[in-house]
C-alpha cells in the first residue's frame, strides 16, 4: 500500500499573503524511500502557455517507509489566487516521494481575506453616435 498525505494545521485551506502555511506531511510506502520533498508553488491553468513558479522546497532526507514530518512555509505577498474566464492562478502544496516519484497535491488559496479573486466580465462602452464599441482593459 502506498499513501502520501498533506495535512494543514488549519482546515480552511485559505491564507493571507505574507502569512504562514503550517502542517504535517505523512507517507506509508511499500518500498524504501531515498527522500521526500514538499513544494510550495503556484501555477496557471487556462488558455495559452501555462506557467509554474516554485516558491520554496522542503526536503526530507532518509525517510522511513512510514513517517510523519512537520513543515512551515512563509507565503510571499504575491501573486494572489485568482480565477477568470481565460486563466486562473492556483497555489498548491505538492509532496513527492523518491525514487518512485509518486505525488500528492493539495490546492490552497492565497489572497486578501483568504478569498480567491474572481475576475468578472470586462464592461463594454458603446459610442452610439459613431457606431462602434470597445472593451476597457
Amino acid at each position: 500500500m502506498t499513501e502520501l498525505r498533506i495535512e494543514l494545521s488549519s482546515d480552511r485551506g485559505s491564507f493571507e499573503p505574507g502569512g504562514e502555511v503550517v502542517g504535517n506531511v505523512s507517507w506509508n510506502m511499500a518500498t524504501e524511500l531515498h527522500s521526500t520533498e514538499l513544494r510550495l508553488f503556484w501555477f496557471t491553468r487556462g488558455k495559452g502557455t501555462e506557467d509554474v513558479g516554485v516558491v520554496e522546497t522542503c526536503r526530507f532526507d532518509r525517510p522511513s517507509t512510514t513517517e510523519t514530518r512537520s513543515f512551515r512555509f512563509q507565503l510571499p505577498d504575491a501573486p494572489y489566487s485568482f480565477s477568470g474566464k481565460l486563466i486562473s492562478l492556483i497555489w498548491g502544496l505538492e509532496l513527492i516521494a523518491y525514487p518512485s516519484k509518486e505525488v500528492v497535491r493539495r490546492e490552497i488559496v492565497v489572497a486578501p481575506g483568504g478569498r480567491e479573486v474572481c475576475l468578472g466580465s470586462v464592461p463594454q462602452i458603446a459610442n452610439k453616435e459613431r457606431g462602434f464599441s470597445f472593451t476597457i482593459r
